[in-house]
């Protein structure tokens, strides 16, 4: 990977755009890909994030280093995950049973979310991320390095280089990246569990994944 990866985001909703105004304002060069039925993608981009560009699945993750899927979970089956061999891939997506309806099949499942999209395909270096602070606080609260109130992201994934890629990326965004640790851990970050969606720095983050951590060793 290049020492400033190239960035693809499938999903062009409220958190995949708010993500590519973010990460196109930190210099990064970001692609995106929307629903086959969303009409006029291309200029609904140029407006809500511009600097972003619009491609096919395809050609998105043939130009892309890192992929961050941020698709309602309920449709994470219609992204390629098959192209995703060897790929950083960012599972930045929420089981929300009120939008996604309750899926027998991922509430009958003992593992994370995240550990069942990595399942998808196992070639593909999946991290969890970018999903347990709200979009509007990801635009809102990005500080510099050093500042005493910079909210912290974390990473969990069983890739420790993809996990340390990730983390700088989070860092240049504006916030302190905390290592999460295996994949399993992403428990922590999911809906109804105690890191998501509250505003924290890096020490309060870290602490939530000391039990996790513990419990596994």
């Amino acid at each position: 990977m290049s020492a400033r990866p190239s960035i693809g985001i499938f999903g062009a909703g409220k958190v995949g755009t708010a993500l590519a105004r973010l990460l196109v304002a930190a210099g990064y060069e970001v692609r995106i890909a929307g629903s086959p039925r969303q009409t006029a993608l291309e200029l609904l981009v140029a407006v809500v994030a511009p600097g972003a560009i619009v491609a096919s699945p395809e050609a998105l993750v043939e130009a892309s280093d890192i992929v961050i899927v941020a698709v309602p979970f309920g449709k994470a089956s219609t992204v390629p995950w098959s192209l995703f061999d060897d790929r950083i891939v960012v599972d930045a997506m929420n089981y929300w049973p009120p939008i996604d309806g309750n899926l027998a099949e991922v509430d009958a499942d003992p593992r994370t979310t995240s550990e069942q999209n990595a399942s998808r395909n196992p070639r593909a270096r999946l991290v969890k991320s970018l999903n347990h602070l709200g979009y509007h606080e990801m635009e809102d609260d990005p500080l510099p390095a050093g500042d005493p109130l910079r909210r912290a992201l974390a990473v969990v994934g069983d890739d420790p280089d993809a996990r340390a890629a990730l983390a700088t990326i989070i860092d240049e965004l504006g916030f302190d990246a905390v290592d999460g640790g295996p994949l399993a851990n992403g428990l922590v970050l999911e809906p109804g569990h105690p890191a998501f969606g509250r505003e924290l720095s890096a020490s309060e983050l870290e602490a939530m994944f000391a039990p996790v951590a513990h419990a596994a060793a």
